[in-house]
């Protein structure tokens, strides 16, 4: 495989490309806060120095992502991509920038932390950090704030009587799966996904092209909350086995549900799996097909080479006959890689910004 776990490798940044981590930590670095010797609950943890400079502290850390997660563990850090514990002493998170997902973990962090003890929350200047410390003081009550690092760490402690119940519920239920329906197509889907709420525009590009004879064992590595996988479903009756490969687990139970109900609705017998997988580390099994929309942002910035993993994987997994139709932004240059694993490359379609790449029989 040419591009051995560049994912994990993208985004598995050193602490000091992470402004927000460093400057979560900042209060301890400064006195402002002691961690506790307790058990400290880490929501959204990343990869960082923190285990080995605070080496007292027994963490429990969430990370549905598990491109961030795998470093941690790598380091003997145990990560579960939900927890569910509750009465812990001092909570950090590092939230989403979707408003909603940040205001459901900071829901989350009031669950999970006992009277008497600290949440602490940290974002960048230009990813919401005045947004997140106007919701936790809305949330929670009087708030204290430090800027570093370009960024705000935001810290409380709870107190049952300043705490806002009402929103405290409203809150935690933004989490919840929820049926949405733009225009002609309804799904289930949660804050914080990508597409969350809409069809992207790409995807929905790739599905109206793609042809009904595609058949066998099918793959959609990156299938979030599986839109494509729901197109492939409706689309192509000769589908035996259809697998969506995802990283973030919180799309999991959203994909599953969705496919779940196309096959009810169409009466399908198709053998449908979710798997929290990170699909730059190459794909279990062997497909005659593959379909993707694969990622090309870390953050805001473009990095094409996620896409490249992506293809790199797919030609790995692919039977020698197999085929793989994707689309990206028509700037990006997926050519020539495919060029290199495919004897077969062709363009469709290039509209509206984007490109259908087709390419077919895999060089050995």
């Amino acid at each position: 495989m040419p591009f051995p776990d560049l994912w994990s490798a993208c985004v598995a940044v050193s602490p000091a490309d992470d402004p927000a981590l460093r400057a979560l930590f900042w209060p301890f670095h400064n006195a402002a806060l002691v961690l506790p010797a307790a058990p400290v609950l880490f929501l959204g943890a990343r990869i960082g120095d923190w285990p080995f400079v605070h080496p007292h502290v027994t963490w429990r850390c969430e990370q549905p992502f598990l491109p961030f997660a795998r470093p941690l563990r790598e380091r003997g850090i145990e990560v579960e991509p939900q927890l569910r514990d509750t009465g812990f002493a001092m909570t950090l998170l590092l939230p989403p920038r979707q408003r909603d997902a940040s205001r459901a973990l900071l829901a989350r962090a009031l669950t999970a932390t006992a009277p008497g003890g600290w949440i602490v929350a940290a974002a960048t200047n230009n990813e919401g950090a005045r947004s997140l410390e106007a919701d936790l003081r809305a949330l929670a009550g009087p708030v204290q704030s430090l800027s570093k690092h370009k960024s705000r760490v935001v810290f409380v402690r709870v107190d049952p009587n300043n705490c806002d119940a009402r929103l405290h519920e409203e809150w935690r239920a933004l989490d919840a799966l929820r049926e949405v329906q733009p225009g002609d197509e309804r799904f289930w889907t949660r804050p914080g996904l990508f597409a969350w709420d809409r069809v992207d525009p790409a995807s929905a590009l790739l599905a109206s092209e793609l042809p009904a004879g595609l058949r066998g064992r099918v793959a959609d590595p990156g299938g979030g909350w599986g839109y494509l996988s729901m197109q492939l479903l409706r689309r192509c009756a000769g589908i035996e086995t259809l697998d969506l490969f995802e990283a973030d687990a919180r799309a999991l139970d959203a994909a599953q549900r969705n496919l779940d109900a196309t096959r009810s609705t169409h009466a399908l017998q198709v053998a449908c799996r979710v798997h929290w997988h990170d699909v730059s580390a190459g794909l279990p099994g062997q497909f005659d097909v593959i379909v993707s929309n694969p990622p090309f942002h870390l953050g805001r910035a473009d990095a094409p080479q996620l896409g490249r993993s992506f293809i790199a994987s797919a030609a790995d997994a692919l039977a020698d006959d197999g085929q793989i139709w994707l689309v990206a932004n028509r700037h990006l240059p997926y050519e020539e890689l495919l060029r290199e694993r495919f004897p077969q490359v062709r363009m469709p379609v290039q509209r509206d910004g984007y490109k259908i790449l087709h390419a077919c029989g895999v060089k050995r």
